[in-house]
């Protein structure tokens, strides 16, 4: 509050509170002016200054000159309540000692109800004033907000004192206890359910989502799909508590709130000691997921983080965005013997995060010889080098594919995991996990582009499903798997339920304004080579185990025979190095359990 609206206040207060003490008088001597003047001379007005000034004072000291009329609600009425205690109190006693001669002994306790109701009555008219809406205009839009909760009320309250031309006519909320009730005098009109027919009752045309619970958002974007109603949500429970919602905070409904579980949340800070200070290698940091890593490791007080990858313009993106932070950019292929123990030679990492790889399932089928090169004898020679300088960490990106692999990607992975806990080297791991939401091929982007297009959106089988994750949580996860890593392990992430591919297509639409198979079409192209209906996360044989991270879980497989790999590694190594594509799929079939090459 601005020093001059204080200054003003204050005055108008100093007059309201002389003007209840002599209405007290008068109330308390039935305004009998002959009783009334025997305490209004000259004598005696020393005390109708004091008393209202050391109340004026009081307010100062409780603060209501810092809160007054923008959040004038119950917590500011206390304040008044115990301020004008603290002067009534004393003066009533005072009054008390003086047998009541330069003021009614019971005047203290009237004059306190009207000093509430005069002082508490100015900063009300000056909320609803301060709460006029606008109601002209093109800016004036009338609003649904889905939660009568903490989050709901702190939206509500922004929206009023913010003046943003966004009138909140009404709540929606699934429980049943808050039906009927008032939250800054905006009620709550029914369910989530119920959201299209109440928006068209009340003209409403937009809907702010105060309940981040997916289901939640899936009912209120299933509800809205024949509408035009904007849809949007307010930022994490976190921000709510901190007081850091505003209206500009509010976002789009994206399609990571329509998952089949709550967000995975990791306090980073206590499981990443073992980055801090420590020398960072990250390959395939132009990646989605390398770049992430890069993000968050330089937050956790690494040394250095050297980012690794053989495209530059990607590369050059992450150094562009993280540019003041200790990252080193550094191009290179997986493959290159003598450009890696370069990087090992001149920057000694300390912890190594593998996310290098080529990962689109259809692409390798058709290059087998490529999926082999890269991603298994890559990866061997980085475990190699890593190994020989003793890295205190090494943590390989491994897929959901790579269960029951059906696919020459799969099969890859399925390999690298076998291959590093072979090794068994202190601090290697494999982390397993399924798609990332958003994530450079995956298929978020390709419907975005298709729905952007007119449609159609493609849907390879109406049955298909698939693990999802987004960037940030995937990588978090990695992170504090990393703490756990000890020696050939490999653990896989809590990636909740599956998702159908369907669904997830359907959603998309309805978020972009559209109305599925009306708007835009959806296609029905069949399983791709390599693909599978179903993913899995734990091969056939294996068992798993709980760790210290409720999120994370240790898979135990069964250990290959002691002869494996055998001279049969040397045959894939060179098949692939002449891309000898047949060889490739006839050796992994020998070396990866339950992988069977596709048919001809």
């Amino acid at each position: 509050m601005r020093l001059r609206f204080k200054l003003a206040l204050a005055v108008v207060d100093f007059l309201l509170l002389m003007a209840g003490l002599l209405l007290a008088l008068g109330l308390r001597l039935d305004f009998d002016q002959a009783a009334m003047g025997r305490f209004l001379t000259p004598n005696h007005l020393w005390f109708y200054g004091m008393a209202s000034g050391l109340t004026v004072v009081a307010f100062f000291l409780f603060g209501l000159y810092e809160k007054v009329w923008r959040y004038a609600g119950i917590y500011e009425l206390l304040a008044m309540v115990w301020a004008v205690t603290a002067v009534v109190v004393p003066i009533g006693v005072l009054i008390l000692l003086a047998g009541g001669s330069f003021f009614p002994r019971t005047g203290p306790v009237i004059a306190a109800f009207l000093w509430l109701s005069l002082c508490g009555g100015l900063r009300f008219a000056l909320r609803i004033s301060s709460h006029r809406r606008v109601q002209r205009g093109d800016t004036y839009r009338r609003v649904l907000v889905v939660g009568a909760n903490d989050a709901g009320e702190a939206v509500v309250r922004e929206l009023i004192r913010q003046r943003t031309g966004l009138d909140p006519v009404g709540f929606l909320d699934g429980d049943p206890d808050r039906r009927r009730i008032r939250i800054h005098g905006v009620p709550v009109l029914g369910t989530p359910d119920q959201v299209a027919d109440i928006a068209r009752d009340y003209q409403v045309s937009e809907v702010i989502l105060a309940q981040s619970d997916p289901a939640v958002v899936r009912t209120v974007v299933g509800a809205c799909a024949s509408t035009e109603l904007q849809l949007r949500l307010v930022p994490s429970l976190s921000d709510v508590a901190g007081g850091h919602v505003t209206v500009n905070s509010i976002r789009e409904v994206q399609i990571e709130d329509l998952l089949e579980r709550d967000p995975v949340r990791v306090e980073l800070a206590s499981v990443g000691e073992y980055l801090r200070a420590r020398r960072i290698l990250v390959t395939g940091a132009g990646g989605s997921i390398g770049s992430e890593i890069c993000r968050q490791v330089v937050h956790l007080g690494a040394e250095s983080v050297i980012m690794m990858g053989r495209g530059e313009n990607s590369i050059y993106e992450i150094a562009l965005e993280l540019r003041g932070e200790p990252v080193i950019p550094f191009i290179a292929d997986t493959r290159d013997r003598g450009r890696l123990e370069e990087l090992f030679r001149r920057h000694q990492p300390q912890v190594v995060f593998h996310a290098a790889a080529h990962k689109h399932v259809p692409l390798m089928e058709a290059n087998p010889s490529e999926a082999v090169s890269n991603n298994i004898f890559g990866t061997a020679l980085l475990m190699e080098l890593a190994e020989r300088h003793q890295v205190e960490k090494f943590i390989s990106i491994s897929t959901d594919k790579a269960v029951n692999p059906s696919s020459v990607m799969g099969a890859s992975k399925r390999m690298v995991e076998l291959l590093l806990a072979r090794r068994a080297a202190p601090g290697f791991a494999a982390v397993r996990f399924g798609n990332v939401l958003g994530s450079r091929g995956s298929v978020i982007p390709t419907f975005r582009r298709q729905i952007a297009a007119g449609g159609p959106v493609t849907v390879t089988d109406a049955d298909m499903t698939r693990y999802f994750m987004t960037i940030p949580e995937a990588v978090s996860l990695v992170i504090q798997a990393g703490a756990l890593a000890q020696g050939g392990e490999i653990y896989i992430l809590d990636m909740g339920s599956p998702v159908k591919i369907m669904d997830l297509a359907r959603n998309m639409i309805r978020l972009s304004g559209y109305e599925p198979d009306l708007d835009i079409p959806i296609l029905v192209t069949g399983v791709r080579p390599g693909e599978k209906l179903y993913e899995e996360l734990v091969n056939t044989g294996e068992e798993t185990e709980s760790t210290r991270f409720p999120k994370i879980t240790r898979v135990i497989s069964p250990a290959p025979p002691p002869e494996w790999p055998g001279p049969e590694l040397e045959d894939l190594r060179q098949a692939a190095a002449h891309s000898q594509d047949e060889r490739c799929l006839e050796l992994l079939a020998r070396l990866v359990p339950r992988y069977e090459r596709p048919s001809a």
